[in-house]
């Protein structure tokens, strides 16, 4: 499903969301696809929910967001393991 019809089908919603379609440049995420996980009405229920949903399987690319965002970009960080001092 594509961003825009996330937003009309959960108008001024926070959302759980799967990204089954994304790529990255220069440092941001751009996300294209997706699945709706869920939805809530505040963002610390939308983050709960993503953090489970993380630690049951971190390689799935989940996030969370407000509809009345108008692009599904996100800023990328990087979790790596720091080699021998």
């Amino acid at each position: 499903m594509r961003w825009e019809e996330v937003q009309e089908r959960f108008p001024n919603e926070w959302v759980v969301l799967e990204a089954t379609k994304a790529h990255s440049e220069k440092g941001s995420r751009y996300i294209e696809e997706v699945v709706v996980i869920d939805k809530f009405d505040n963002s610390s229920a939308a983050m709960r929910r993503y953090s489970e949903l993380h630690k049951q399987d971190p390689q799935r690319e989940y996030c969370f967001f407000h509809t009345s965002r108008s692009t599904l970009v996100a800023r990328e960080r990087y979790v790596g393991v720091r080699g021998p001092r």
